[in-house]
């Protein structure tokens, strides 16, 4: 897989992907938005407001998920150097934070109905929160150098650092006594009786993996533009850099 970590080597793989992605996700999310606002029963607790989940719950897991694969990329970039890793982090964070963002909206909207109140600074509340300002950090300090290895390097170390957040978002409603309802999907007695009744469970598995394929195909489409944009400004370091060996020839 080494040889695909070049940027031109990756490119002829990543059209394919984003044509697999669009599939994915548009053959999960329609009929799970369907199945969720239509067909799936309201909760005998919390009546139509649970339809929420269906949102809510698929951002929360892709959240995450995207921040654990920048934190596989920044350890890649870190010891072999690809560039292709650091690009990568470039590419996922703006949309891990934008996932995240969705999170924290759908889960206020979600607490008003179930708690009487917007907020609350619960431990799973707070650690997300976090996890919003930690890709927040991401996407500024990446931008904030002149050199790009320079901001890759510190953008994959700043991953490293706040991926100890993720285990404290995962188990926070084990650890402490929170108001956040315990996980959607806790455990499945059996195949045939799971936790979950099915008519609520399917469509949150579709929605599930249709944000997985969508955040597929926009990190695809964002690292294709990171890609092109780290060759536009190599172009314009080299010409920059033609034009100051020049007049120093003809100052000579």
């Amino acid at each position: 897989m080494h040889k695909y970590a070049h940027p031109t080597k990756f490119a002829t793989i990543a059209r394919p992907l984003i044509g697999l992605s669009l599939i994915g996700a548009l053959a999960c999310i329609i009929p799970g938005l369907y199945m969720a606002l239509i067909t799936s029963p309201p909760d005998y607790q919390q009546s139509e407001n649970v339809r929420i989940m269906y949102i809510h719950v698929p951002a929360a897991w892709t959240a995450m998920f995207c921040y654990s694969t920048m934190g596989i990329a920044a350890l890649i970039y870190l010891i072999w150097k690809h560039t292709l890793a650091g690009l990568y982090i470039q590419a996922a964070s703006p949309i891990g934070a934008a996932l995240t963002a969705i999170c924290l909206i759908t889960g206020s909207l979600w607490g008003i109905k179930s708690w009487g109140t917007w907020w609350v600074w619960d431990a799973r509340l707070t650690s997300v929160l976090i996890l919003f300002f930690i890709y927040m950090g991401i996407i500024v300090i990446a931008r904030s150098f002149d050199n790009p290895e320079q901001g890759q390097k510190a953008a994959s170390w700043m991953t490293l650092i706040g991926a100890v957040n993720l285990p404290i978002i995962k188990f926070s409603v084990e650890w402490w006594n929170t108001l956040h309802q315990p996980p959607s999907i806790s455990s499945f007695e059996k195949i045939q009786n799971p936790s979950m009744a099915p008519d609520m469970l399917w469509p949150l598995l579709l929605m599930a993996a249709g944000f997985s394929c969508l955040f597929g195909l926009l990190a695809l489409l964002r690292l294709e533009n990171e890609i092109l944009s780290r060759k536009i400004h190599n172009l314009r370091q080299r010409k920059v850099h033609q034009k100051s060996s020049h007049r120093q020839k003809e100052a000579a």
